[in-house]
C-alpha cells in the first residue's frame, strides 16, 4: 500500500507539471488555431534560465522562478511577434516548419551557452515529510500547491478580468471579436506570454528534482500534445484533468509494470477516449 501511496504522491506531482505545460498550449492553441510545437523547447529554457539565476547568479530559488517567467513572457511575446503571427492566414505546415526552425534555433542556443552536459540543482527544499507512512520531500508539495494556484489564478483572470473575457471571446468567435473592436494581435500576444511562463513554472518546478539539459523537453511536449488531445483542443479543463490523467497512469504503470511502456499507455489511453468520444473529454463537438 505504501508504494501505492508512493506512486500516487508522484503521479499527482508529474501530472502537475504537465497540466502546467498543456494549460500554456491550449491557451495558444485556443487563440491562433496553431499548434505551437516549440513549445517544448521554451519550457526547456525555462529550466536553464531558472538554474542561472540560481546557481550562476546565486538569487533564491522563487525569485529565480519570477525571472524564468518575465524571460519567458518577454521570449513568448517575440515568438509570437515575430514568427506565428505572420503565418496566421498560412497553412499550418508552415507553422510547424517555423516550429522546427525555432526548436533548432534554441537548442544551439542553450548547447552554445551551457554546454551538452547535464546540470544539477544545489539541494533546494529537500526537507521531508510524512503522509500516511509515505516520506515526501517538501519539492513534491510545493510542485502541486502552486500548480493549484496557478489554476485558479488563470481561472480568475479568464473569468472575471476584462483580458481574460477578451481571450474568450476571440477563442470563441474571432471575426466577432475583430468586429467588436478587440485588439487581436495584442490578445495573441498576451497569450503567448502566458503561455510561455506557464511552461516555465512547471520547468523551474520539477528541475530541482530531475536535472537539467538540452532535449529534456522533447518528452514533455509529446505528453502534452496527448493531454489536450484527450482533454479536448482548447479545453482548460480538459488539460488540467487530462494532465493528471497521464501523470497518474505513468507513475502507477511504470510501478507495477515498467517504465518502457509510459509512453504506451498513454497512447492507449488516448485511442481509447477519441474511440469513445471523439473530441475529447472535454471537447466541444463542431456542427
Amino acid at each position: 500500500m505504501s508504494l501505492f501511496f508512493q506512486q500516487t504522491i508522484n503521479g499527482i506531482m508529474v501530472g502537475s507539471v504537465y497540466a502546467l505545460v498543456a494549460l500554456g498550449l491550449t491557451l495558444e492553441y485556443g487563440i491562433l488555431n496553431i499548434p505551437n510545437f516549440a513549445h517544448g523547447v521554451l519550457y526547456t529554457v525555462g529550466a536553464y534560465l531558472t538554474f542561472l539565476v540560481v546557481v550562476s547568479l546565486g538569487f533564491n530559488y522563487w525569485i529565480a522562478i519570477l525571472c524564468a517567467m518575465a524571460a519567458l513572457a518577454i521570449i513568448g511575446m517575440v515568438v509570437h511577434r515575430l514568427v506565428y503571427r505572420p503565418l496566421v492566414n498560412a497553412p499550418h505546415l508552415n507553422s510547424f516548419i517555423a516550429a522546427i526552425g525555432l526548436i533548432f534555433m534554441f537548442k544551439a542556443a542553450m548547447l552554445l551557452i551551457w554546454g551538452p552536459d547535464f546540470k544539477r540543482y544545489p539541494p533546494i527544499n529537500d526537507t521531508v515529510v510524512n503522509i500516511f507512512g509515505t516520506i515526501v520531500t517538501t519539492q513534491r508539495i510545493l510542485i502541486v500547491l502552486i500548480t493549484i494556484i496557478l489554476i485558479v489564478i488563470l481561472n480568475l483572470f479568464i473569468k472575471k478580468t476584462m483580458a481574460g473575457m477578451t481571450i474568450q471571446a476571440l477563442a470563441q468567435d474571432r471575426e466577432g471579436a475583430l468586429l467588436a473592436g478587440i485588439n487581436v494581435e495584442r490578445v495573441e500576444t498576451l497569450v503567448f506570454a502566458v503561455g510561455s511562463a506557464m511552461a516555465a513554472v512547471a520547468a523551474a518546478l520539477i528541475s530541482p528534482i530531475f536535472l537539467v539539459y538540452n532535449t529534456m523537453g522533447d518528452f514533455v511536449i509529446l505528453k502534452a500534445f496527448v493531454i489536450i488531445i484527450l482533454g479536448g483542443m482548447g479545453s482548460i479543463p480538459g488539460a488540467i484533468i487530462g494532465g493528471y490523467i497521464i501523470g497518474l497512469v505513468e507513475s502507477l504503470g511504470g510501478a507495477y509494470l515498467s517504465t518502457d511502456y509510459n509512453e504506451l499507455i498513454a497512447f492507449a489511453i488516448l485511442i481509447g477516449v477519441l474511440a469513445i468520444k471523439p473530441t475529447g473529454l472535454f471537447g466541444a463537438r463542431s456542427h
